[in-house]
């Protein structure tokens, strides 16, 4: 009996010390009340609802003590104001493609996407397991900011096009809506790249402004409307195999966080960057049936395009590696792995892809 009590008591005794010490544990953390600055509307929740998961996910992690307000683009400032709003601290972290910034420096492409470079999980490898991590954390930390991958669209399509294309020939004077590395490549094959705003897109294309337009892919696409002004849609989006958005953090900021803190963040950024790839596989099929459905004729881009496309885009990276130190030392790193990438899935991955797929629709 004796024996019983003591332990009886000393099992009270063991809770109320737990009871007495997880509060104490808690009030010894901070709270902590941060601004993220999204680079995308409320209205794509593909593109603005890793943000969100990634601040309702910190909250859970930290008991609520780290609580982070998204804001959608424009609120607090234009998506390609981003990367400075982070680098001068204005907000303690924007979620944004960081080749956005390519103007400012053409190695920032390799933290999102180049033309003809890995997909998500070719990407996701480099950056986690190839060094790649560490070359962008180097980039990043010139621009006062720490960041980490946060999504990613997958493949994207090549766009919306007035007309049909057959051979580069058709590109000649086309006026495209793209921009960047993309754009670059584009107008070498004698296109005219355009960059305007997303919601000038559609009015630009009905009025023969412009010739062909480019977004992301099916899900988002379908929300423009632009199968309705333009109903030839093309793939692949050569220029984005696998884009992948980062959480970019104002570095002081950044280094002021208890140790616990910054690993509730990197775990909520490896949770977005799962999700949103998982989230675009789920809901981009039935979205293309519809496109179909309203009048898009699918068309794959003609192999002589791509061919010329390759050797466009291999070109310009030649030319910035012997003018830009910064993105010569991202390249070599980047070209040998994706390469070796590339050997791999063609043996296991594309093989299994090309009958299965095919399969599935013929082998009864």
């Amino acid at each position: 009996m004796k024996r019983r009590i003591l332990v009886t008591r000393g099992a009270a005794a063991a809770a109320a010390t737990t009871a007495l010490a997880a509060p104490a544990i808690a009030q010894s953390a901070p709270e902590i009340r941060w601004r993220l600055s999204s680079a995308f509307p409320r209205t794509f929740d593909t593109l603005f609802g890793p943000a969100e998961l990634i601040a309702r996910q910190v909250a859970a992690i930290t008991d609520n003590r780290f609580q982070i307000r998204v804001f959608p683009a424009g609120e607090i400032v234009p998506p390609f104001s981003t990367l400075e709003a982070a680098q001068n601290g204005t907000v303690e972290m924007t979620h944004v493609p960081n080749y956005y910034f390519i103007g400012k420096e053409p190695a920032l492409a390799f933290e999102t996407a180049l033309p003809w470079g890995m997909t998500f999980r070719q990407h996701n490898a480099w950056y986690y397991h190839g060094g790649g991590q560490a070359l962008l954390r180097e980039l990043m930390r010139e621009y006062n900011v720490i960041s980490f991958l946060a999504g990613n669209t997958g493949a994207q399509m090549g766009g919306f096009f007035r007309k049909e294309l057959r051979t580069v020939a058709d590109l000649q004077g086309l006026k495209f809506r793209i921009a960047g590395l993309g754009g670059q490549i584009m107008a070498r094959l004698g296109a005219t790249p355009q960059q305007l705003a997303l919601g000038e897109v559609y009015s630009a294309l009905e009025r023969g402004t412009i010739d062909a337009a480019e977004f992301v892919g099916p899900y988002d696409d379908e929300r423009i409307g632009l199968v309705r002004v333009a109903p030839f849609y093309y793939y692949p989006g050569f220029w984005e195999g696998g884009a992948a958005l980062s959480l970019n953090i104002h570095l002081p900021a950044w280094e002021s966080l208890p140790a616990s803190y910054k690993a509730a963040i990197e775990t909520a950024c490896a949770m977005a960057n799962a999700d949103m790839m998982a989230k675009y596989d789920a809901v981009n099929a039935a979205a293309l049936r519809r496109l179909v459905a309203q009048g898009a004729q699918l068309r794959a881009f003609p192999r002589e395009i791509l061919a010329e496309a390759w050797k466009a885009a291999h070109a310009i990276y030649d030319e910035l590696a012997r003018t830009n130190a910064k993105f010569a030392r991202i390249y070599e790193s980047w070209k040998v792995f994706r390469d070796e990438q590339f050997l791999w899935f063609r043996v296991a991955e594309l093989t299994y892809q090309n009958f299965a797929f095919t399969a599935a629709q013929t082998v009864r």
